[in-house]
């Protein structure tokens, strides 16, 4: 990264702390990652195959690739990612020397998030990075991540057939790369959006330090955001709209993996139901940049739950079945945002060209 993100965070400092917190969690040692690789190759491969067969969505980049990694490279690749992220508002802030933060501050920064990216180490399962930049490695672009030692630990606290739990994580993450890369427009709509919410917010007012230790603070007490975060004090009431898209897209997205997954390993996936059962109890735990900028930007708390994605496709699909869900992915203007997530009445009416009967069944 250059000295100009540097600058407001020591990024080097971050990451010795959240590996120091990471190597607390139970399995952290390489051996616990021995087979797995092959294993997640031909799981993630699989998964790809369902996947197109359940939604007709393939990634158009080629064939997914599987990486698994312990904890210390999971924090570096989420390290990388937000930066990545944060890019923009960077560069803002680095052109206004009254911006420049102090030494204090940037290491502050750093102990905060390094603590967060520390437990949200000990914690993911999977994840689907697409925060990635075209000047970069191709090697590191396009990647569906397993953290190995969080799966062993998952699975000896819970008994998991780990075949059975492997594949069926896999669907969800090859779900979203799907997505994303299945989708034409869909990678760039997205970080479009991002770009421009941070390209609108007043960077003399943004406090990393601060947005870090309340999103702390309210990890600790269990609570989430009550309010737009520290993005969504410091962007004006037109940027509004933008935070209310993205919220709508992640929350369609998020849904949309958790009932392609279910229906993709319907007779392929034994133990399904108790694996959701489980991870519906981790659901407020992060998993990746994505989901810290999330947090950092306020969204948490319009989100909610993920599950008003799942509720959305449901009620689309009672009206129309999968041929008006797919309608999503024809245009950005065809993209819930949350007030029609919220009401999926709502979408349909702006949508639908035309009355779509019901479904047989």
């Amino acid at each position: 990264m250059s000295e100009m993100a540097a600058a407001f965070v020591d990024w080097d400092l971050a990451e010795r702390v959240a590996i120091k917190v990471a190597d607390r969690a139970p399995f952290g040692g390489a051996h616990h990652l021995e087979g797995l690789t092959a294993e997640f190759d031909d799981h993630t491969a699989r998964a790809e195959d369902l996947v197109q067969a359940t939604t007709g969505l393939r990634a158009l980049s080629g064939d997914a690739r599987a990486r698994v990694v312990g904890r210390a490279d999971w924090i570096r690749a989420n390290l990388a990612s937000l930066q990545r992220l944060l890019r923009p508002l960077f560069a803002r802030m680095a052109d206004d020397p009254d911006d420049e933060p102090s030494l204090v501050s940037a290491r502050l920064g750093a102990l905060e998030l390094g603590a967060m990216l520390g437990w949200m180490s000990t914690r993911v399962l999977g994840q689907y990075d697409l925060l990635v930049l075209e000047d970069e490695a191709a090697e590191d672009q396009d990647i569906v991540y397993y953290v190995g030692p969080n799966l062993v630990a998952l699975e000896r606290r819970y008994a998991f057939h780990a075949p059975d739990f492997h594949l069926w994580l896999a669907l969800h993450e090859v779900t979203h790369r799907a997505q994303f890369m299945g989708v034409p427009w869909m990678r760039e709509h997205y970080l479009g959006l991002v770009d421009s919410l941070l390209d609108g917010a007043d960077a003399e007012s943004f406090d990393l330090v601060a947005a870090l230790r309340s999103t702390l603070d309210r990890r600790r007490a269990g609570t989430a955001d009550q309010g737009g975060g520290v993005l969504g004090a410091i962007s004006t009431p037109g940027q509004q709209a933008t935070m209310d898209r993205i919220g709508g897209l992640m929350s369609l997205l998020e849904g949309h993996g958790d009932v392609t997954m279910d229906r993709a390993g319907i007779g392929v996936v034994t133990g399904a139901d108790r694996f959701a059962r489980v991870m519906a109890d981790r659901r407020r735990s992060a998993s990746g940049a994505r989901r810290l900028f999330q947090r950092l930007v306020g969204l948490e708390a319009k989100l909610a739950q993920y599950a008003q994605g799942e509720a959305f496709i449901a009620a689309v699909e009672a009206h129309g079945g999968t041929v008006l869900l797919d309608r999503v992915w024809e245009d950005p203007d065809h993209l819930p945002d949350l007030a029609e997530i919220r009401q999926p009445g709502l979408w349909i009416d702006r949508v639908a060209p035309f009355p779509v009967e019901p479904p047989v069944g």
